[in-house]
C-alpha cells in the first residue's frame, strides 16, 4: 500500500471503532476540505451510507456558496444533516465586525458556545427534511457525547496535542495534559460515564495528503479553494469577516498539489489567513480548551 492507502485504512478503522464503541455520535462538517475528506471516508467505511448524523455550526457569516454546497451534497448523498446556531448572540450583535465583540469573543459566541449547546441538546437543532428540501426546527434533547472531527496535527500547534480518541470533560473542556497514550495502534475507548469524546480520524494526515486524496478519489470540493482570475484563493475556509485568501494562481486540484510540493507555502502557516488566530497568540488553543473545534 502507498501512503494514502495507509492513511485511508487507518481513518476507516478509527471511524468503525468509534461507531462500534460509542452510541451518541455526531460528525462535524465545516464544509472545508478536511471535513469533506472525512465525510468521504465515512461513506467508504459504511459502504456508501453514513449512519452518523452530520452537524454544522452555522455562524451566519459563512460565504453563501458554502451553505449551498453543504445542502446540495446533503441532499445528493442523503445525509442526516443538522445545524446549530447561536441566534441570541446574532440578535444581540455579540459579533464581529457588526457588533461590539472582538474576533475571539465572536468565535466563542458563534462557534464554541453554539457547538457546546447544540451538542448537549440545550439549544434547538435544525434538521434537514429531505422530502421538503428544507431545515425543520427540532427540540430533541438527546446529547451527543462522541464527536468526530476532521482536525489534522500539522495544521495548527494545539491540534498536534490531540489523540485519535481525545477525552473532554462534561462541559467539553479539554485538559491538554491529561490525554491517554496511544501506542502501536492501541486506543483507549473505555471512558468514565459523562466523558465527552473528540475523535480524530485524520490526525496524521498532512495538507498535501488531503489534496492528493481529493485528486485520487475525485471528491467534489467547493471551488473557493481555486483561483478564479484574481491571483488569490482560499487555503483555509472560515467566516468571511475573518478569513483572507492567499496569493496563488492554482485553478484546480492538480495545481494546488504542485504548489504544495514546490514548497511555496513551507514557511507560511496554513491558517495564516484566519485573522482570529492573530488576535491572541494563544487564541486558538484557548478556544479549543473551552470546547472549540
Amino acid at each position: 500500500m502507498d501512503q494514502l492507502d495507509v492513511l485511508e485504512s487507518q481513518g476507516i478503522y478509527i471511524l468503525r471503532e468509534a461507531y462500534r464503541e460509542f452510541k451518541q455520535l455526531v460528525m462535524l462538517w465545516s464544509i472545508g476540505k478536511d471535513s469533506t475528506v472525512l465525510l468521504w471516508l465515512a461513506r467508504k467505511a459504511f459502504f456508501g451510507h453514513v449512519p452518523i448524523p452530520l452537524m454544522h455550526i452555522d455562524t451566519s457569516y459563512k460565504v453563501p456558496a458554502m451553505i449551498e454546497y453543504r445542502d446540495k451534497l446533503a441532499l445528493d448523498w442523503k445525509l442526516n444533516m443538522i445545524y446549530g446556531q447561536n441566534t441570541q448572540a446574532l440578535e444581540d450583535k455579540q459579533t464581529f465586525p457588526d457588533g461590539n465583540a472582538t474576533r475571539i469573543q465572536c468565535c466563542q459566541n458563534l462557534k464554541t458556545k453554539a457547538l457546546k449547546n447544540t451538542l448537549s441538546g440545550a439549544w434547538p437543532r435544525w434538521i434537514l427534511d429531505h422530502e421538503a428540501g428544507k431545515y425543520v426546527r427540532h427540540t430533541d434533547t438527546e446529547p451527543y457525547t462522541g464527536v468526530i472531527v476532521g482536525v489534522r496535527a500539522d495544521e495548527e500547534g494545539s491540534r498536534s496535542k490531540e489523540r485519535y480518541f481525545s477525552p473532554r470533560g462534561e462541559q467539553n473542556d479539554w485538559d491538554v495534559g491529561d490525554q491517554p497514550p496511544e501506542l502501536w495502534n492501541q486506543f483507549k475507548t473505555d471512558f468514565a460515564p459523562g466523558t465527552h469524546l473528540r475523535i480524530h480520524p485524520l490526525l496524521d494526515w498532512t495538507e498535501l495528503n488531503i489534496w492528493e486524496y481529493i485528486q485520487r478519489e475525485n471528491i467534489p470540493i467547493i471551488d473557493l479553494y481555486f483561483d478564479k482570475g484574481t491571483g488569490k484563493r482560499y487555503r483555509s475556509l472560515g467566516c468571511y469577516p475573518c478569513t483572507s485568501p492567499v496569493d496563488s494562481t492554482s485553478t484546480n486540484v492538480a495545481e494546488i498539489i504542485e504548489e504544495l510540493r514546490s514548497g511555496k507555502f513551507s514557511n507560511i502557516a496554513e491558517r495564516s489567513g484566519r485573522e482570529q488566530d492573530k488576535e491572541d497568540c494563544n487564541g486558538l488553543e484557548t478556544l479549543r480548551r473551552d470546547g472549540y473545534m
